[in-house]
């Protein structure tokens, strides 16, 4: 009988999605012992070759009936949806009517990310320390009231902007020219109707992740991603250029505030709004220089990529279960399982990025990448193939380098010597990943 009851609570997975945290994802799903397959839709060139997933890329993610049917059709017992456009859009609220397990928010959850002002409205309800803000749809009234705040001071974009959407201003003509081409010319759409214009916070940023099972929630190790495209943090934000984890910022006495000020009140005041929230709640913080507390500055309700890599390559416990528990609202009780050392993800991006970049610049080496030490792994972002065979680069950031090691400096050291064992010409990647954990100067690194 056991074995019956064993076998029973084994799963075929669908991932939807087909970046670098997808990718990892893939990766821990198919290494979790209850887990008997992995499909992921669309997916990419190298999750299809990698042996992770078998990729579904002609499955159209929006269309909520075809990915019903594909469920039932291949019995698929637990769909992660990571995207945030088809969350917003309610896959997850059409996968959950049709009775199949989802780990994902509803669409009305998911406006935590899908509007700034929702989110804001949320943590001034139930108390969650974030920066002082107020929400526009004219651009004089919001020009006047950066008049009145001053310089340097934060827009963002209501909605969703394919995480462009956010300018900090360090004068008051920036900010002013940053409300015009949101809310006068109209550049990011929809999602710049309306602007939030927020108050800067001076501090060291963090990544905190909760998975959530609409009551309770579980932290997962600390994280911190590298957001500019330059070294020594300078030039444009990007996706993510690179990340650690553990995260020195975030203590563990910082980690229990993160849970108790701010995830557990917006889990409870979600459930209260009537929205409960299933999935990967994703906290951006700023750890407030002034207080040395953490204030929220925005969710996604996604993993982010970077970070996504170096947790996944250090998750020992079984993910496909613990989703499976937080679909079902039986995360209670559950722990999750780290290997101990540090993990490090270095980003590799098509030069250009995150402006206009070339497309389909061959990458060669990957292979070889991977056996340059042990515990490298590396993780595609964008890529397909040629007609060679040949992988090819199809997006801004391509490739996620990631390593694990005793510690953060061997863990540097191993995904930088896979990056350099990489020869594609198309790219560049930043040389400081992991600065801030380290005395300056360890980082005589040659380029």
């Amino acid at each position: 009988m056991l074995s019956l009851a064993t076998a029973a609570e084994r799963v075929v997975v669908l991932v939807i999605g087909g970046g670098g945290r997808e990718h990892a994802l893939c990766y821990a799903l198919q290494r979790s012992p209850s887990c008997d397959a992995v499909f992921c839709a669309p997916g990419n060139a190298g999750i299809s070759t990698s042996g992770n997933a078998t990729c579904i890329p002609d499955l159209d993610i929006f269309d909520s009936s075809a990915v019903i049917s594909f469920c039932r059709k291949w019995g698929v017992g637990l769909v992660v949806v990571e995207p945030e456009a088809p969350l917003v859009s309610g896959l997850a609220n059409d996968l959950v009517t049709a009775g199949i397990p989802t780990f994902g928010p509803s669409a009305e959850a998911a406006a935590l990310a899908g509007s700034k002002d929702f989110m804001k409205t949320i943590c001034h309800k139930y108390g969650i320390p974030t920066a002082k803000y107020q929400t526009f749809s004219d651009a004089s009234a919001a020009k006047q009231y950066i008049k009145e705040q001053g310089a340097p001071i934060v827009i963002k974009a209501d909605g969703l902007a394919a995480g462009k959407g956010v300018a900090v201003a360090s004068t008051l003509e920036e900010a002013y020219k940053a409300v015009d081409s949101m809310l006068v010319e109209g550049i990011f759409g929809s999602a710049g109707y309306r602007v939030i214009v927020e108050e800067f916070v001076e501090g060291e940023e963090a990544s905190f992740f909760a998975l959530v099972d609409g009551e309770n929630a579980i932290p997962l190790e600390s994280a911190q991603d590298y957001k500019r495209v330059g070294d020594g943090d300078t030039d444009p934000n990007t996706g993510g250029m690179g990340a650690y984890s553990p995260a020195p910022v975030l203590t563990k006495e910082l980690q229990n505030v993160v849970m108790e000020s701010i995830i557990l009140p917006t889990v409870k005041g979600m459930s209260m709004e009537g929205c409960k929230f299933v999935g990967v709640l994703y906290a951006g913080l700023m750890i407030d220089k002034k207080s040395g507390l953490p204030k929220l500055i925005e969710y996604n309700v996604r993993f982010g990529d970077s970070e996504c890599q170096v947790l996944m390559v250090r998750l020992e416990s079984d993910l496909a279960k613990v989703m499976l528990a937080a679909s079902r609202g039986e995360l209670k009780g559950v722990s999750l399982k780290w290997s101990p050392g540090s993990a490090m993800v270095v980003v590799m991006a098509s030069k250009g990025y995150p402006g206009s970049y070339e497309k389909e610049t061959v990458i060669r080496n990957l292979e070889e990448a991977e056996c340059v030490a042990p515990a490298v792994k590396v993780f595609h972002a964008g890529t397909a193939f040629d007609s060679d065979g040949n992988f090819i680069a199809t997006g801004g950031r391509v490739l996620g380098i990631t390593a694990k090691g005793r510690d953060l400096e061997e863990a540097r050291d191993k995904a930088y010597l896979a990056v350099e064992e990489i020869n594609w010409p198309g790219g560049f990647y930043r040389q400081d990943i992991g600065w801030r954990a380290f005395p300056q100067k360890q980082f005589s690194r040659n380029a």
